[in-house]
């Protein structure tokens, strides 16, 4: 395992914080992700340290005969201390389950970090595949190459009636997960959020926070996805998100534009105080962070803060996050060495060497 290319890792920005993708202002990325077992081996809550380092072992075996895959990284784990473990979590390359399992378990990064291949995680395999921006058509034929490829290698756990087979029971059938994290600030403070919930999991559709399920919403951003795998094709649940999703980004623009047009005084206020904070504060929270810089990324998109790019902000959003701030300082930081450490790299990258930041009420 390359230790450095972790280090090298927490510099940059990945794939699903580009910024560059279509409807990038709203939509952060789009991910697929499925869920796979080995024929042979039980689920992982009943597989033996034996099973584990089986499982992995033939897993890695297939995954080396890709010839696509010659450049992967390979990080083992159970091996890496917690700060890169969350490093990895941060990025949306590894869930927490892989991160705080017990036991063999790795996870195969590509270079340009699109798609990642957990190993040992709830299911055998948990593969995944991330585009910037609105980008489900692409994500799915992807990752649908991907597990062809695999399946030509290993027997998966498939059942004729059911489909594939996975430790949870929501996840049976095609064990696909299809997600679109959005940026929604006008429909929260319009207050129109919960109604837009309300009607997608009358579609079948879940809302979570910025880390997946169980997670909470931070700095405004939400991830749809489907629920039901079972009794639908991979196209359709595609096709599903794909549908609704322009739907809410419709909804959002809309909320931005009543905001600009009755209460724009107000709107200025609130993204003009969340950039003076974020660029004096001499100590400040992750939570605190998100939530400005959420603000600012809005007055970007509506013209009210003039030089700087939604990109930046969204390198800002990662480089903030507790294990992205130790690594690029170089050493472990309590809870209070971050929230100063925090504040002077905010400080760095967003004072103005000149005047004109805000735009003109």
């Amino acid at each position: 395992m390359d230790m450095q290319k972790l280090d090298e890792m927490a510099n940059r920005c990945g794939e699903w914080l580009r910024g560059s993708g279509p409807q990038s202002e709203i939509v952060i990325s789009s991910r697929i992700r499925l869920a796979r077992n080995l024929a042979e081996y039980p689920f992982i809550r009943r597989c033996t340290d034996s099973d584990r380092h089986a499982i992995e072992k033939a897993f890695k075996d297939a995954i080396s005969a890709v010839t696509d895959w010659d450049n992967l990284l390979q990080v083992e784990v159970a091996e890496l201390p917690t700060v890169d473990r969350q490093l990895l979590v941060e990025r949306q390359l590894i869930s927490r389950e892989l991160s705080e399992a017990n036991g063999a378990r790795c996870v195969f990064i590509d270079p340009q970090e699109t798609f990642s291949l957990m190993i040992n995680e709830e299911d055998h395999l948990r593969m995944q595949v991330m585009h910037s921006g609105l980008d489900l058509d692409a994500a799915w034929q992807q990752i649908s190459q991907m597990d062809d490829w695999l399946d030509q290698r290993v027997s998966y756990a498939f059942h004729d009636r059911l489909g594939y087979l996975t430790a949870c029971p929501t996840n049976v059938g095609t064990g696909m997960r299809v997600s679109v994290m959005l940026h929604l600030p006008a429909l929260v403070i319009t207050q129109q959020i919960e109604k837009v919930f309300r009607s997608l999991q009358k579609m079948g559709l879940a809302v979570r926070g910025l880390y997946g399920e169980g997670s909470q919403a931070m700095g405004d951003f939400y991830q749809i996805s489907n629920q039901v795998t079972l009794g639908r094709s991979e196209v359709d649940l595609v096709k599903q998100v794909a549908e609704v999703i322009p739907v809410i980004i419709d909804y959002e623009q809309q909320s931005r534009a009543f905001l600009v047009k009755e209460s724009r005084k107000d709107l200025h206020d609130r993204v003009s105080r969340a950039y003076g904070i974020l660029c004096t504060a001499q100590t400040i929270s992750s939570e605190e962070t998100l939530h400005l810089l959420s603000s600012v990324r809005m007055g970007i998109y509506l013209g009210l803060i003039k030089d700087l790019e939604i990109p930046t902000i969204n390198k800002l959003f990662i480089h903030t996050q507790p294990a992205h701030l130790q690594k690029l300082r170089g050493m472990n930081l309590d809870t209070a060495e971050r929230n100063v450490e925090r504040a002077h790299y905010l400080q760095d990258h967003l004072r103005r060497r000149q005047n004109g930041g805000l735009g003109q009420n």
